[in-house]
C-alpha cells in the first residue's frame, strides 16, 4: 500500500508532462486564433499569484492527505472549476469573485499547515467550493474574439500542472524535514491568502 501512494503523485505529473507536446499538433489543425484562444488559456493561471497558490495549495494537501485524496482533489478541482468557467463565459453573475478567490488561498493554506485531516467528501466539497470562484474568474476574462471551448481547455490544462507540482512538493512530507517545511508552505500560502483578502475588501 506504501508504494501505491507514494507513486501517485509523480505518476500525475509524469502523464500531464506527457500530454503537453501532444497539444502542438493538434492546434495545427485549429485556425490561428482559436490556437491563440488554448495558448492564453494556458497561460492565464500562471498571471495570478493567488491562483497559482490555491492550485498549488491543493496539491499539497492532496499529498499530505494521501490516496485517495492525492489524486481526487487535484482531479475534482479543475473539473469544477471548468463549471465555473463556463458560467463566467456565459455572462452568469457569481458574487464575490475576489474575495472567495482570496479566501481560498487562506483556507487551503490553513489546512496545510494545520496538516488538517477531515474525512474525504469533506476535502472534495472545501476545494470544489472554491474552484467555481477561480473558474469564474478566467471564463469572465476570455479576450475578445477567441475559442472560449480552446480557452477553457487551456487554463484546465494549466491548472492541472499546478497541481502536480504541487503534489510533487507535497511528497516531502514523509520526511520530518519536510512535513515542517509543507506546513511552512501552508503558513506562507494563508498569510498571503490574508493579503489578497486585504485588497480584495478595499
Amino acid at each position: 500500500m506504501r508504494c501505491i501512494r507514494s507513486s501517485t503523485g509523480p505518476s500525475i505529473v509524469f502523464v500531464m508532462a506527457l500530454s503537453l507536446p501532444w497539444s502542438s499538433p493538434a492546434l495545427a489543425h485549429v485556425e490561428q486564433g482559436q490556437a491563440a484562444g488554448f495558448l492564453i488559456g494556458l497561460q492565464h493561471p500562471w498571471s495570478g499569484f493567488d491562483h497559482v497558490l490555491a492550485m498549488i495549495a491543493v496539491g499539497l494537501w492532496g499529498a499530505q492527505l494521501g490516496a485517495p485524496a492525492m489524486w481526487l482533489l487535484p482531479v475534482t478541482f479543475p473539473m469544477v472549476m471548468a463549471f465555473g468557467g463556463m458560467l463566467g463565459l456565459m455572462g452568469v453573475k457569481l458574487p464575490g469573485i475576489e474575495i472567495g478567490i482570496a479566501l481560498s488561498a487562506v483556507m487551503l493554506g490553513v489546512m496545510v499547515l494545520a496538516e488538517a485531516r477531515p474525512k474525504l467528501m469533506l476535502a472534495a466539497s472545501l476545494v470544489s467550493f472554491f474552484a467555481v470562484f477561480h473558474g469564474h474568474a478566467h471564463g469572465t476574462e476570455l479576450p475578445p474574439g477567441q475559442n472560449g471551448l480552446l480557452y477553457s481547455m487551456g487554463f484546465v490544462i494549466a491548472t492541472g500542472f499546478l497541481h502536480g507540482l504541487g503534489i510533487l512538493l507535497g511528497l516531502l512530507h514523509r520526511w520530518p524535514a519536510g512535513k515542517l517545511a509543507l506546513r511552512s508552505a501552508g503558513a506562507f500560502i494563508a498569510v498571503m491568502g490574508v493579503t489578497f483578502l486585504w485588497g480584495a475588501l478595499k
